[in-house]
């Protein structure tokens, strides 16, 4: 089904089972630069799952480029720790690589105990908020050399492969960069210079580690970076990384601290393939493609078109280790869904928590939340089928118990419908796919347009009642909140329906955030429509910028706390604050709503009472939970559970785990 997919490749001498590799993904599973037990359990089913490549990592080279936090291979006493980790992989049948990492003047200073971060040039870093120390030759060597220690290292473990980090921003992309690289010796100026710091630590590492061993290099396919390197220059890049014994390249978007999204829902999905096609035409060794490859079909498109020779699939991976096990298979559909939300992957990772999964509630778990066979099946009644119930009624069906799903709406989903409706929010509703699928694989009955009653739980007699029904719009204690003029942001991102030319937006958290934006791209060009006009030059920049982003209404948010959309990941809040900039929604903080009257919104701002008209008026101000049944269980003496927003308000992770982990203690 996916001959590309699962065709074998070789590197040097390495032969991969297949062109799927898990890539080094920050994890954050200990604090001391040291594997553990979640670590090795993490990379074990991973590797279980089917992947060609799983690679360890990120994996400092010295103190001052790490810290004392990621993990490390810059002593010999860690060598035992790493082997075990390169024989779990490859017992499982996947290749154990590991990624070799300095981040220059992105190391943050608290991370090496203040001290002063190490990069080309002295030049401050908006990522780690700090000036650099400039690197000396003897600093420049000595870095050079902790990455040809390491790679012996990793061999040494057994590891089959080392990746030198040559991406994301870090030490070696500065040295590239014209940006970040202003040095006169022989390290800095023309592109030869600058190239020379990254050909020498590969030509380093392929003296210390022999001719047969692979090395491979994670690029950047374009920066994103005014005034850095771009994809006019990469090619030549990675000739020279090809000339000096790389034999793989890794292709990647841009430095963190660009301003073009590289994980988000934003980036279409494998939105940066053309940037591992630019490298790959101009190299004969293998080329690996990343960014938001999602699917098999993707996937499998990438290489049969040429694009690249293999892929990375990082997050995807997280959401579900098994995606190619699935897909070789031939059961595409059963593959649980990365929606690239960052909410559990790397925004955990910026709030110093280790890396989860908001859809996979064993991601990070490995040990610890395993679905065991029921010691005694009972029959389980779930009432509501968003994804508390919808998680709860799979979990409960895999371990063996009889599992009936209710809800009174006509299809499944509860609110990712509403969820799904703001603009490129569109793949929460990959989680559909997926419970659709894992509905009719465990033969679990559903029953639509049911509401679950007390009649109804006293004929069915369950063992056990799961209470899933969800929440409903919460209506503040503001004067008017029933006019006319007033919808909720549910009913708008449900129905869609006609509003006026001004709106406004009564609460700027998320949900009000996102249906601003939901309102202010309406009448704006389409994606089609824009390729159609690009296409036949028929219209100039200016105009077509105007009409992608000036809609039909203009939108004002009311936020009555000092800060709009405090509840939006810090990963991502930049891109929908920027996305709302572009669009014209005025923001107005600190701006309490005291009533609504015909349009009319009165609110105080800045000590002062002010008075304007919209002509439709939008209700974003929270949820509160939904729990009937409960009472009703209590009184029939039926063991229940609550779960999801039934029992606390809260996001998709709370009410996927929750519904894991209550079905699996059952």
């Amino acid at each position: 089904m996916y001959s590309h997919l699962f065709s074998p490749l070789t590197v040097n001498t390495l032969t991969l089972r297949n062109r799927v590799a898990y890539p080094s993904l920050g994890l954050l599973f200990s604090y001391d630069t040291k594997l553990n037990d979640k670590y090795y359990r993490f990379f074990e089913e991973m590797a279980r799952g089917g992947a060609g490549i799983v690679t360890v990592g990120p994996v400092g080279v010295d103190f001052i480029g790490s810290g004392f936090v990621p993990l490390s291979l810059a002593q010999d006493e860690s060598i035992d720790d790493f082997a075990k980790a390169a024989r779990l992989i490859r017992d499982q049948g996947a290749s154990p690589w590991t990624q070799l990492f300095h981040g220059g003047a992105y190391t943050h200073p608290f991370l090496i105990n203040n001290d002063t971060p190490m990069a080309p040039s002295a030049v401050f870093s908006k990522y780690s908020k700090t000036t650099p120390k400039e690197m000396s030759r003897e600093d420049i060597r000595g870095v050079q050399t902790a990455f040809a220690d390491a790679a012996a290292r990793a061999r040494e473990a057994g590891f089959e492969g080392v990746e030198i980090i040559g991406s994301a921003g870090y030490l070696i992309t500065q040295f590239l960069s014209p940006l970040k690289n202003l040095r006169e010796d022989e390290y800095g100026g023309s592109f030869e210079n600058r190239v020379r710091y990254p050909r020498e630590i590969i030509e380093m590492i392929r003296e210390r580690v022999g001719p047969d061993y692979p090395i491979g290099v994670r690029m950047a396919g374009n920066d994103f970076v005014a005034g850095s390197t771009t994809d006019e220059t990469t090619p030549r890049v990675a000739r020279v990384y090809e000339a000096a014994g790389a034999d793989i390249l890794n292709v990647t978007g841009g430095w963190h601290e660009s301003k073009i999204p590289q994980l988000p829902m934003d980036l279409p999905r494998s939105g940066f393939s053309f940037l591992a096609m630019n490298i790959k035409q101009a190299v004969s060794i293998p080329v690996m493609a990343s960014n938001r490859i999602t699917t098999p079909d993707q996937a499998e498109k990438i290489l049969r078109d040429g694009q690249a020779d293999m892929v990375n699939l990082g997050r995807v991976l997280i959401a579900d280790p098994f995606w190619p096990e699935k897909a070789k298979r031939g059961k595409p559909e059963e593959i649980r869904p990365c929606v690239a939300c960052s909410q559990g992957c790397t925004d955990e990772l910026f709030n110093g928590r280790p890396v989860s999964c908001i859809g996979n509630a064993r991601a990070g778990f490995e040990g610890d939340r395993n679905i065991l066979p029921a010691k005694d099946p009972g029959k389980i009644m779930i009432a509501g089928a968003g994804v508390a119930g919808l998680e709860a009624a799979v979990t409960a069906a895999r371990a063996g118990h009889s599992v009936t799903l209710y809800d009174k709406a006509s299809d499944i989903g509860g609110q990712l419908f509403i969820a799904a409706a703001p603009p490129h929010k569109g793949e929460l509703l990959e989680y559909l796919r997926y419970y659709r699928a894992m509905l009719k694989k465990y033969k679990i009955p559903v029953k639509l347009n049911t509401e679950v009653t007390r009649e109804l739980i006293e004929k069915e007699s369950p063992d056990h009642l799961i209470i899933a029904q969800g929440a409903a719009p919460l209506a503040p204690p503001i004067d008017g909140i029933d006019d006319t003029s007033v919808r909720s942001s549910w009913d708008v991102l449900a129905r869609d329906p006609a509003l006026g030319k001004r709106v406004a937006v009564i609460g700027g958290g998320a949900v009000g955030l996102e249906t601003a934006h939901f309102v202010a791209v309406k009448g704006c060009l389409t994606p089609e429509m824009l390729h159609f006009l690009v296409t036949y030059d028929a219209l100039d920049q200016d105009r077509l910028h105007q009409y992608m982003f000036k809609g039909t209404s203009e939108v004002t948010v009311f936020e009555m706390l000092e800060k709009a959309g405090q509840d939006v990941g810090k990963s991502t809040r930049w891109i929908l604050m920027g996305n709302l900039e572009r669009h014209g929604v005025e923001i107005r903080t600190s701006a309490k709503v005291m009533s609504v009257k015909n349009g009319a919104v009165t609110f105080e701002l800045g000590g002062d009472i002010k008075t304007e008209n919209f002509d439709t008026v939008i209700m974003a101000a929270g949820s509160r939970a939904v729990n009937t049944l409960e009472p009703v269980a209590k009184a029939l003496e039926i063991p229940c559970s609550v779960i999801g927003d039934s029992l606390k308000v809260g996001r998709i992770n709370d009410a996927i785990h929750g519904g894991f982990l209550t079905a699996a203690n059952l």
